[in-house]
């Protein structure tokens, strides 16, 4: 053994032992005294050079951080940063080229990145593999989407023993036999090829980095890092949504005046299409009228909401628009669609705009087009766009998490800033902690939404699939899953023939604006079916969409999951709970309640006979009197939620 040495967290929770032997670096974790990770190679190979092995260890240095820091919107308002540090600088023997591996330990998980200080040998260089390796021990269960299939993320997720899977995309989460849950997954892509993991056998696991068109990893020029590889560690699944590892590994907002961006609740022209009830195209039953939207405007003010989405409100959207990406204008209105009109109107009443910008993968033509569209929504006071990449691979070819997209996505964020828009992406890449960075980059989605319970030919997603997903996508970021359809089994919907419906009851629907996080939160139905239901409607208003704190008392990945957020602007706390197809009771202790407080429970709970195949329909509105010493029973239909508001009374 050339070097051994044994590092640990702040509170020694986590040790990690680094090794060089024949010149390969490797590492290992331990946590609470559990073996986690066993010895793991580490490297990277250029075309030029391999930098895998045949290394040389010339220093090392470690330090201590620990600091708080706030977020300027979120679910967990102050965020404590607090890790060693250990950098490691190596030459490759012989030929003499440098790289930096850094580790920060934090006492919840790990983070560990590779940098290339300017040097003559790597310009222009191209990494043709990364061998980083998470060699497991044992074999956990796992949850988990194949990396190299079409349409993006947007998959159910598959439940395996780790030695079953495939080549998956992270956030990558697993649940050990002892209880210890732990998610691999990377912090701050910036210029890089997005990270999947591959399957080498024997439960080792090593990075696989999604390649361009013609197999190249990544391209670029000393000095330049990796993201950060992470392995983020919990005693439970909540431990997980409540780790901010990844945020931490991100260098802090790059916006000084963040006074501008702000989060809400939003209505649109959406649903509709979904529904096949409108089009995104011009026509007689185009969507995106001046009418339509007024009208939509006046349900959005009347209910407090903050804005109104509008697709299909640009030129582009006739005959095949996933085929004809190039035609899509980005400042051209259809002639039943005027925008200054809209927003003049919208403000009048307090409501914004939303924007939209669907690319069709067309990104040369969005690129010519971007500055001058932002400029039109500033000039017309749109201050949040959602953009879409619908198709399978852009420019005849790349994949949407291959470096030439995260360097699209990424200029678009600055660019947004610059001109003070806030993004909700669709088609996105995967976040990675950007949020802390360009704090305008407030959603996403990059997971299967609630559209696909209008169209899917499966019908729609199951009802286990929102307990699963805040585990796995919902660790990235924000998630904009577009809750809020009262209209369970979409009787608008003119023709069925895959039987798709909402496979929950309607209080799981309404649970989900507290379990799924996001800060634009979508109220997705037609305002009719929201306003025939008045009980539900009121706990829509009233649920906020930036949080203080965030805490999960109980949770089961594709079983049960209970949130309790408190809000960042009042002393309310907000439960979400929702079950998979099976009925639940769960109780759940009040602790965090302030004490010698009381508070009113306002309760919107399964009713009598519910069941989410059966009667999905049945709601009961409850008020009680609670304190923090309470234990409240929540009774969980098949397929069903609780959503419950706190407030003080005393």
């Amino acid at each position: 053994m050339d070097f051994e040495q044994t590092f640990s967290s702040p509170g020694e929770s986590l040790t990690m032992t680094f090794t060089m032997a024949f010149g390969i670096p490797a590492y290992s974790m331990s946590y609470n005294g559990k073996e986690v990770i066993k010895p793991s190679d580490l490297g990277v190979v250029f075309s030029q050079v391999d930098m895998s092995k045949g290394l040389n260890l010339d220093a090392y240095e470690a330090s201590e951080y620990d600091d708080t820091w706030t977020q300027p919107w979120g679910e967990q308002k102050q965020i404590r940063d607090h890790h060693k540090e250990v950098k490691l600088y190596f030459t490759k023997n012989g030929s003499g080229e440098k790289m930096n591996l850094t580790f920060r330990l934090f006492d919840d998980g790990i983070g560990f990145r590779y940098e290339w200080p300017e040097q003559e040998g790597l310009q222009n260089f191209v990494i043709t593999d990364e061998v980083t390796e998470f060699n497991l021990a044992g074999d956990p269960v796992s949850w988990w989407i194949g990396a190299y299939q079409l349409n993006r993320y947007e998959h159910l997720f598959n439940e395996t023993r780790v030695s079953e899977i495939d080549t998956v995309h992270t956030p990558f989460t697993m649940k050990r036999d002892d209880g210890l849950h732990l998610s691999i997954h990377e912090a701050a892509l910036t210029d890089f090829a997005s990270m999947t993991i591959a399957n080498n056998g024997d439960n080792l696991l090593e990075a696989d980095l999604v390649p361009w068109e013609n197999g190249d990893k990544v391209r670029g020029s000393a000095p330049h890092k990796s993201p950060w590889r992470t392995i983020a560690l919990g005693e439970t699944a909540g431990d997980l949504m409540t780790n901010y590892l990844v945020l931490n590994l991100n260098e802090p907002s790059k916006i000084e005046d963040t006074s501008w961006i702000t989060t809400g609740k939003y209505t649109g022209i959406w649903w509709d299409m979904h529904l096949n009830t409108k089009t995104w195209g011009s026509g007689p039953d185009h969507g995106a009228t001046t009418e339509y939207t007024k009208d939509l405007m006046d349900f959005t003010a009347k209910h407090g909401f903050y804005g109104v989405l509008v697709e299909g409100w640009n030129t582009g959207w006739d005959g095949d628009w996933v085929s004809n990406s190039d035609i899509f204008s980005f400042t051209e209105s259809y002639p039943d669609f005027d925008i200054r009109e809209v927003t003049r109107y919208g403000d009048s009443l307090g409501v914004k705009l939303i924007g939209h910008h669907e690319t069709s993968t067309g990104i040369s033509n969005y690129e010519a087009q971007v500055d001058d569209a932002f400029e039109l929504y500033n000039e017309v006071g749109v201050e949040a766009v959602k953009t879409g990449y619908v198709g399978d691979f852009v420019e005849g070819g790349e994949w949407h998490h291959g470096q030439f997209m995260v360097r699209h996505y990424r200029n678009i964020v600055k660019k947004a800033a610059e001109h003070k828009i806030m993004l909700n992406v669709h088609e996105p890449i995967k976040d990675t902690g950007i949020r802390r960075t360009w704090p305008n980059m407030l959603t996403r989605e990059g997971a299967r939404g609630q559209e696909y319970n209008a169209w899917s030919v499966d019908g729609g997603n199951p009802p286990n699939y929102t307990t699963i997903v805040p585990f796995t996508r919902g660790l990235a970021s924000p998630f904009d899953y577009t809750p809020g359809v009262f209209n369970l089994l979409l009787t608008d919907k003119p023709e069925n023939p895959n039987n798709n419906r909402v496979m929950h009851t309607l209080a799981k629907e309404l649970a989900l604006y507290v379990v799924i996080y996001s800060p634009l939160q979508m109220v997705s139905d037609l305002p009719k079916n929201l306003e025939d239901n008045p009980t539900a409607l009121e706990w829509v208003k009233a649920v906020p969409t930036d949080w203080e704190t965030t805490v999960v008392p109980k949770a089961e990945i594709g079983d049960h999951v209970v949130v309790v957020r408190k809000d960042r602007d009042s002393k309310d706390w907000y439960l979400g709970g929702i079950t998979n197809e099976e009925a639940k009771q769960i109780n759940v202790e009040l602790d965090f309640l302030e004490q010698g407080i009381t508070y009113e429970a306002h309760i919107w709970a399964d009713g009598e006979e519910a069941d989410w195949e059966a009667n999905p329909y049945p709601l009961d509105r409850i008020i009680r009197k609670v304190t923090s010493e309470t234990i409240l029973e929540l009774d969980l239909a098949n397929g069903g939620g609780v959503a419950v508001r706190f407030t003080p009374i005393n």
